[in-house]
């Protein structure tokens, strides 16, 4: 088990979450992949995108429906303060994990959480578990709960 993958289960367990991370054998990096792979629809596999914080450089979390997209401008008014990309480095050392496989709990340093309400349509969502080969199930009240995350309207569709 990769350390990645032991730091979100060991969270999970300290945040009282009862999760049984499933081993994918294909890629689960993008949110379609993740759905293929699962058997779900595409907006129940909750994205974590990582942005971050201009004035307090740190990571800002914005948990997404898969077919959503963060919109930068509305995240920014959500989150108080000017948003900037956060690159590969700046998300592995600020969370422990690598792009595709960041989950919504684990992290390594702390991390303000934003949720999006459109996750709130189902019984169940998927997320990742830390690698790109991991995900697990779990309901939204749940996770939102567990990871303190705000609901705002910080998304865009890419449909239609």
């Amino acid at each position: 088990m990769s350390k990645s993958l032991k730091r979100v289960v060991a969270a999970a367990e300290a945040l009282g979450l009862k999760i049984q991370p499933v081993t994918m054998d294909v890629s689960t990096k993008t949110a379609r992949e993740a759905a293929d792979a699962i058997g779900s629809a595409v907006d129940q596999i909750a994205k974590s995108i990582i942005f971050r914080g201009m004035a307090s450089e740190l990571p800002i979390l914005f948990v997404t429906a898969g077919s959503n997209r963060v919109d930068p401008a509305k995240a920014a008014g959500v989150a108080g303060e000017g948003l900037g990309k956060a690159d590969a480095a700046f998300i592995r050392a600020m969370t422990g994990f690598a792009i595709g496989g960041v989950s919504p709990i684990g992290h390594i340093g702390p991390v303000r959480a934003f949720w999006d309400p459109c996750l709130n349509d189902y019984s169940t969502i998927w997320a990742a578990a830390g690698t790109p080969h991991h995900m697990f199930e779990i309901a939204p009240i749940q996770l939102q709960q567990a990871i303190g995350a705000a609901v705002g309207e910080f998304t865009q569709s890419d449909q239609g």
